[in-house]
Order: structure tokens, then sequence, then C-alpha cells
């Protein structure tokens, strides 16, 4: 029998390192070239049209259907000269993914002739299958009409020979059936509230824009190994796997040089990456081997969010191109690092002013504070949605550990600020002068200005100085969940701030002193939800329950959130999502939650049964074919003494492989009892406690045997190999 993981191991030795050649221009000369960005529109659309869009994109205008025809002529002249054949409405799908249908340009005008033709109605709407998407009910099979509807805020893109057209996705009922469609809704009513909060402190600010710099973590590695590993092929996970002798222990890999098998990749992914506009800026080694790290500048949320995707569609698709492969998954390697997003938010009005910046006088202090405030007494307020928002199978794996926050949702603002929120709170005081120095004593150095906030990588949510970073979001999913939680808390919070002031200024208070009163509340409140300490302490557990915070550790626990009372209002009153819409993306969330952990209980049975047993059985019977061997040619004195340590070898494996078989035989009827259950609810609550327990069982067994037999018949490419790029 073919050994798969041998052959992958002589594959990877015989890897060279596929050197791309960057183009001799500049980045800023190729930059965006694939994207139809305001330079392309100068150039094809007549300044009339041009000055539309542009305040469409950059004002909230409506858009004026009639110059769609202008607009869908002048994408189709641009992506021809760029050798498109195809456009498609590319669009955000429940399944977490990006989805697209590719349509040609050319249209028969009879006898062996086309012509490209690109309509105005078709770059308005399209109509996709509506009910082969995840809807939770919201379509049936049955009914299958659904619109995808042009973003003009997010810029046309080219991948490949294809036009991509960034659009909303709902219903023929008019329910969103994506993630994008929310987030613009609730982007909408950040903008007004945040405007109107602005206007207290004599701001001249007509909007505000919410900002995202997400922190993309991935590993990498190489793909003859990954196709040796079903696992990771299926499920993006390895389920089996005995820890390396050396992995992250030293914290040697950690901003180290970036091994060149993968900068190679990196320089080729930057480049596609920057020809679409993606302002990819940062790369490093992570803390485990073989991981990874990439950030942006900021952007507009819903164009970050659109990068996002692509920067994962990207990733998988330059790394194949160099023989590795990209893993997204949050935790595909126990015992180390997991994989996050981190997603640093900000607002920001047009004028130029970061709301979550220190000012530089009381005035603008006073304003830092107060929406310092608002946000802490949204966390508060809605921390479990926060939570509901970052949940799933895979995140469930990595949260709680190896710098991944807990799934106890806190806020962390440094001893700085949280001394200037006491202050304000006892004294009404507030602190000028938010930077310092710090003084390295070296003459030769200029001196470093410190941050107002130190950086504590245990907070879910954290201030770090002009931002709050939302360090819980899983690797592979959408930032668009979050972003719409994080949004819409806000912007909600900002319209009961708006109101309580009113009510005191309505009483007689003086605005300033009304804006005090409301401000100082919030800072009380939201004592509740500010730690500064070690997250992963057990002792900040103990704090957490007397302070009454929830601790959820699973996704059908924390998925609740989404059809609480508190969260069904918030997101109807601020015209979000509809109750009927929150109920569906609960059910969706759900099923996908039973399906992940349904597949990775089947994928662990498969190699369980079909890969490790037998080798162990083989394994076993050499070493049994050895003591009988030995048997005959010594004494029974001296085969005792030779033979007793094969003979405990046989003894552990054939323990193993019992433990094995049978607890992988309980774990299948256990997922056919679960299958059967009727609702999505019971059957998710039946996979978290009576399926995965199985999985750790079934896994320190096979790990055990991992030790115990030949390396040479092992079938599956270990830790030590995986996590190596040579």
């Amino acid at each position: 029998m073919e050994n798969l993981r041998l052959k992958a191991l002589e594959k990877l030795l015989e890897r060279q390192p596929k050197h791309f050649l960057l183009p001799s221009k500049k980045v800023s000369e190729y930059y965006g070239e694939l994207t139809f960005g305001k330079e392309a529109m100068r150039n094809y659309l007549t300044e009339d049209v041009y000055k539309k869009l542009i305040n469409n994109i950059e004002m909230g205008d409506a858009i004026d259907r009639e110059i769609a025809d202008q607009v869908a002529s002048a994408l189709k002249a641009w992506a021809i000269s760029k050798g498109v054949t195809h456009f498609s409405h590319w669009f955000h799908p429940l399944t977490g993914a990006t989805a697209e249908k590719h349509d040609a340009f050319i249209v028969p005008t009879g006898y062996g002739k086309a012509i490209e033709v690109f309509k105005g109605e078709e770059l308005v709407q399209q109509e996709p299958d509506a009910s082969s998407f995840p809807s939770g009910g919201i379509r049936s099979t049955f009914e299958a009409r659904g619109y995808t509807a042009w973003d003009p805020t997010s810029p046309p893109f080219i991948i490949d020979t294809t036009l991509c057209i960034p659009t909303i996705f709902i219903s023929y009922t008019a329910e969103a059936l994506d993630y994008k469609t929310p987030l613009l809704r609730i982007l909408s009513e950040l903008d007004k509230a945040a405007t109107s909060v602005m206007q207290l402190f004599n701001g001249n600010a007509r909007h505000v824009m919410a900002n995202l710099g997400w922190e993309q973590e991935y590993f990498v590695v190489d793909a003859a190994l990954f196709l040796a590993r079903p696992d990771l092929v299926l499920t993006g996970r390895t389920v089996f796997g005995h820890p390396s002798a050396k992995d992250q222990q030293l914290s040697d890999h950690y901003f180290g040089v970036i091994p060149e098998r993968v900068i190679e990749f990196m320089k080729e992914f930057e480049y596609e990456a920057h020809r679409l506009g993606i302002p990819v800026k940062t790369r490093h080694n992570e803390v485990a081997p073989n991981q990874f790290e990439l950030a942006p500048v900021f952007e507009e949320v819903n164009l970050a969010v659109d990068h996002n995707q692509l920067v994962m569609l990207l990733l998988q698709k330059v790394a194949s191109r160099h023989h590795l492969r990209v893993l997204l998954h949050e935790k595909p390697f126990a015992k180390i690092n997991g994989s996050g997003k981190h997603c640093n938010w900000s607002m920001m009005t047009d004028t130029g002013v970061n709301l979550l910046a220190p000012g530089k006088d009381e005035n603008e202090n006073f304003r830092f504070i107060t929406m310092i405030a608002i946000v802490l007494k949204a966390v508060e307020t809605h921390a479990d949605l926060l939570r509901a928002s970052i949940a799933s199978a895979s995140n469930d794996l990595r949260l709680g550990a190896n710098e991944a926050p807990p799934a106890i949702i806190s806020a962390f603002v440094g001893s700085y600020l949280t001394e200037t929120l006491e202050e304000i709170e006892k004294t009404g005081t507030i602190r000028n002068g938010f930077k310092a120095t710090l003084d390295h004593h070296i003459s030769k150095i200029p001196q470093i200005l410190r941050d107002n906030t130190d950086r504590n990588r245990t907070s879910p949510f954290a201030f770090t100085g002009n931002k709050f970073e939302f360090r819980a979001v899983g690797a592979s999913q959408n930032t668009s969940s979050a972003m719409i939680a994080i949004n819409l808390i806000v912007a909600d919070q900002m319209k009961q701030f708006l109101q309580q002031v009113q009510t005191h200024i309505n009483n007689g208070i003086d605005k300033d002193k009304a804006i005090y009163e409301v401000v100082k509340q919030y800072i009380i409140d939201s004592k509740r939800i500010r730690f500064e300490g070690n997250s992963y302490s057990h002792e900040w557990i103990e704090e957490s329950s007397r302070r009454n915070l929830s601790n959820i550790s699973s996704t059908p626990e924390a998925l609740k959130a989404y059809i609480s009372p508190s969260t069904i209002e918030v997101f109807t009153r601020n015209h979000v999502l509809t109750e009927r819409e929150l109920r569906a993306r609960y059910e969706i969330q759900l099923e996908n939650y039973v399906r992940m952990v349904q597949i990775e209980a089947r994928v662990m049975g498969d190699l369980a049964i079909n890969h490790i047993i037998p080798i162990a059985i083989r394994y076993q019977n050499t070493l049994l074919e050895n003591v009988r061997d030995l048997k005959e040619i010594i004494d029974t004195k001296t085969f005792n003494t030779l033979a007793k340590n094969q003979l405990q070898t046989i003894k552990a494996i054939s323990n193993h492989i019992f433990q094995i078989k049978t607890q992988v035989d309980e774990m299948v009827e256990e997922r056919k009892k679960a299958n059967n259950l009727e609702t999505i609810e019971v059957m998710a609550d039946a996979y978290l406690h009576k399926v995965l327990p199985y999985f750790e069982q079934i896994r320190y067994h096979t790990d055990k045997l991992e030790m115990l037999v030949d390396d040479e018949l092992w079938p599956l490419p270990k830790y030590r190999e995986l996590l190596l790029i040579r």
C-alpha cells in the first residue's frame, strides 16, 4: 500500500521556490489598474455623470437610474480594454463566502456575427436563484426569484477575464439574503446619528463614516502535504495530530525572517491585491510556525469588507501557483495559536476628524470622552450580541487561549483612560494632554511618543489610542457580521444619547451640563464590562461571574442573542433587519454549526477506521511476529526480559485501537440520533453535547498511536512536517 505521507514528503523536498518577478513599474503606477476607480471614471464617463456618481459614493446621494446606461457603457469599454469577456454581479450570500454568476458581453447578431453589449439594466439589477442559497426559510425551494442590485459605493473590479460588480442580494419579498444589505443600512444610520452627536460640539461635519482596518492571520502549508491530509482538505483543520517537539515555545517565528517560498508567494499576492486597489501594507511572521499576517490601510467599512473577501480569495488562488495552500480556519492545529481577524474600528467625519482620537483642546477632548462613553455603554448593553456576531464552530476552538480573547466580552481602555473616566465620574474634570513621552535613556535615539493605552492582547474589545480593536473575530469569517453588530449598537446608543441630552435640556439644564450628566451615567454603567487585567486568568472568570457577565463558550448558546427581545428591538427600530430576517439568520447559523460538526465527525470516523486503525494493526502484527520469532530462538527468562517493552507496546496499541473503535461507533450512533431530531435548535444542542465530546477522546487515543506506530507506516503528515515550510 502506497504511503501518501512519504510521497508528499518526497515532493516537499523537491520543491524549489517559484521566483515571482515584480514589474519594473512602481506600485503606484499599477495600483488599482483592475478597479473602476476615480481615474477610470474620469477617463470613461462624461463630467456630469462622473459628478453624480461621485456624489453618490461620497455623500450618499441616490443614484439616478437614468445614468445607468452611460455608466454601463463606460464600464464595458474599460473592461474590454483590459481583456474582459464576461461580467458578474458579485455578492455576499449567507454562506459567508462570495458568489458570482458569469454572463458574456456578446450578443449574436445573426449570420455568425456578435457584438458586445452591456446595458444599464444589467448593471443595476440581476436575478440569481434565491432558493439555492441559505435563507432560513424565507425562500422555499420552489420560490426561486431573488435580486442582486448594484452597490455604487464599492467599485467594480476585474478578476481574470470577468468584470465583477459588487451588489446587495435580496429576496423577491425584499428580505436581505446577504451580509451587505444590513451593513449598508446600519452604516447609513450611524452616519446620521454620529453627525447629530458631532453637532452638539459645534462640529461642521456633514457626514460620518465608519472605518475598518482588519488584520488577517493565516497558515501556509505545502500543497503536497495538504493533499495527503483528508481532514485539512475537507474541514480546513487537522482533527488528529500529536504536537511537534518544537513549535512556538521559543517565540522564534514571530516577526522572524519570512521563508523564501512564502515571501515569493507574498510578493505575487501583494501585486495582485494592489492591482485591485486593495491597500495591503503590512506582512510578517505570526507567533505559530507557518503562521503569517497581513494588514491593509484603514478604509470605509463597506469597502474594507469587500476587500477582505477578495483577499481571502486571492490568498488561495496565488498560493496554489506556488504549490502552497493557505489555511484560514481559526484553529487548524491543536495546542498552538489559532488565527483571528482583528477588526480595528473607528469613525471619521468628512472633515477628517477621528471621533475616537483625543483632541487639542477642552471641547475636542469633551467630544472624545463622550464618544468613548457611548461606545462603552453600547458594548455593556449588547455584549451578548457582539459574542453572537463572531460565533462559529471553528471560532469556538480558538477563543480563550493562545492570544485569542475569551468568550467573555469585556472592554480594555488602558490605565490612563480609566483614570480619566474615574476622574470625570468623581469631579467632572476632563484631562488634556493625552500624549506622553517614553524615556529610554539612550541619548542618540529620538524620544518615543508613548500611547495613552497599552495593548491588551487578551481583551476581546480593546481601545488602542484612536480606535477599538475587536480581536475576537475569526480568520475565516466575513467581517460584515461583526461590523453590523458594532455599528448597530453604537448608532443606537448615539440615538439614545441624543434623546437623553435633549430631555435634560428641555428640563432647563445647560447643554454641556446635560452632556456631562449622560456621559457620567454611561461611565458608571460601563464599569461592569471594563477590565484592565489578564482576560485569560481564572480570576477574571470568577470576577466576570460576580459582575454578571455572560461566559458563552459555544456557538449554539451564543447565537440565541440574535433572537432575544433586546436584539430584535435594536435591529428593528434602526431598520436594519426585521424579526423574520433575524430568525432566519439564527436558523442559518445553527444549520451551519450542525453541518460543520457533522462533517468533522464523519471525517474523523473515516480517518480513524480506514486509515489509522489498519496501520496500527499492521504495525502491531509486525511486533507480534517479532515477539514470536524471539520466543523461538531464546530461553524463556531472556525472552521475558527482552520482549517486555514490545509486549507493553502491543498492549498499548491494542487498548488505543479498542478505545478508538468503540468511541467512533458510539459517536456515529449519537450522530444518527441527532440527525433525526425535529428542530435545528435541538439538533445543534445534540451535536454540541452528545457528538462533539467524542472528538477529544478519539483524538487522544489516535495521537497516542502516532507516537507508538512506526514513523514510516504512519499515513498522515505530522505536525513537525506540516509546520515547517522548506
